[in-house]
This record gives structure tokens, C-alpha cells and sequence, in this order.
């Protein structure tokens, strides 16, 4: 087994108001490897430290764990999915003026983000696989596996799936390439219309 550290946020419903309450329940439900924030009225972040064979068994479990906790709870992200070039340069080490540099000068190479405007975002799984292929970076597969895992959570909530479907989705390559197939032929669809 390997030690998987992810971040799930969720958003509780009105009724869930005692977090001390909250933190008793997600305890006695399997999330006793977890820290959990309870910062924000309505949410609640837990910080897992998860033992299991892959990264989809220990989200999947974990969300498990959540959902008996509190059965209306709804996953709002996964992390570590989406980062900026700051977050990027601190991975590997580099001034951010050294990620902006690498990301300009291999521009053609270099993933897509997510979202550009005044701060750009990529997936980190995105970033991380160009780096082992193109930069020749030694980047650990666990890490790897992770924010692959995240992305894909992350991708599958906003087709509206729910955490025992997203099971599907997440273990199947076939599913998954299913899935990223529709969602690109969704956004060049959006961009032809414009």
C-alpha cells in the first residue's frame, strides 16, 4: 500500500451547523486520517493522509467515508489539481520568473491552461507529465498518479456525476477518455459558435 496526501472540499447543507459535531461524525465514519477544517460556514476541507493501493481507491474511500458522515455533503474540489506558475515554480524548485521564462519559450509544447486572463491555471497533472517528457524531470509517479486522480475527480463533478458514479468514470481509462473526449468536442463546439 502507498500513502496518498490529497485535499477534498465540500459544501454541507443548512442543517449541518455544529462542527464540532461534524468533525465527531467524520471521525467515527473513516476520516480519522484526515485534518479537518471547518474555517467557512457551509464547507468543510479535509486534508487526507490516505493508505491504499491506488490514488482512486483512497479518494473513492474517502469520499465514501464523507458521504455516510454527512450523506448531503457535495464535493466542491479535489486537490492538488489546479495551479498557478508561482505554485508550479515552488514544485520544481524555480523562481516564478523562470516558470513564466520556460512557459513562453516552449509555448508550443507547454499544456494549455485551464483558465487564462491575469493569472493563468493548468492542471498539475498536465504540467508535471510535460515535464517528465519534454524537461526530462524527474517527478515522482505517486505525485503523478494524484493529480491525475484529482483532475479527473475534478472533471467528472462537473458533469454533474455523483461519487458513486464517478468510481466508473475514474477507473476506467476508457471512461475517463470518453469523458475528456466530450468535454473537448463541448468547448470547440462553444468556440465555433463565438
Amino acid at each position: 500500500m502507498k500513502e496518498y496526501e490529497f485535499t477534498l472540499r465540500f459544501a454541507l447543507s443548512e442543517a449541518e451547523t455544529d462542527t464540532e459535531q461534524l468533525v465527531e461524525k467524520l471521525y467515527a465514519a473513516g476520516c480519522d486520517d484526515a485534518l479537518v477544517g471547518t474555517g467557512m460556514p457551509g464547507r468543510v476541507a479535509l486534508q487526507f493522509s490516505r493508505e491504499a493501493d491506488t490514488a482512486v481507491e483512497a479518494m473513492l474511500s474517502a469520499i465514501r467515508n464523507v458521504k455516510q458522515a454527512t450523506p448531503d455533503a457535495r464535493l466542491i474540489e479535489a486537490s492538488p489539481d489546479l495551479v498557478g506558475l508561482s505554485d508550479i515554480a515552488d514544485f520544481f524548485g524555480f523562481t516564478r520568473q523562470n516558470m513564466r521564462k520556460l512557459t513562453l519559450t516552449h509555448h508550443a509544447s507547454f499544456p494549455l491552461p485551464v483558465h487564462e486572463g491575469s493569472t493563468a491555471i493548468w492542471h498539475l497533472a498536465d504540467v508535471l507529465l510535460w515535464f517528465r517528457q519534454f524537461q526530462n524531470r524527474s517527478v515522482d509517479a505517486a505525485v503523478v498518479e494524484i493529480a491525475s486522480t484529482t483532475m479527473r475527480l475534478n472533471i467528472s463533478r462537473q458533469f454533474g456525476e455523483s461519487a458513486g458514479d464517478l468510481s466508473a468514470l475514474l477507473l476506467s481509462d476508457e471512461g475517463w477518455n470518453v469523458a475528456r473526449e466530450t468535454l473537448l468536442h463541448m468547448v470547440t463546439t462553444q468556440a465555433s459558435a463565438h
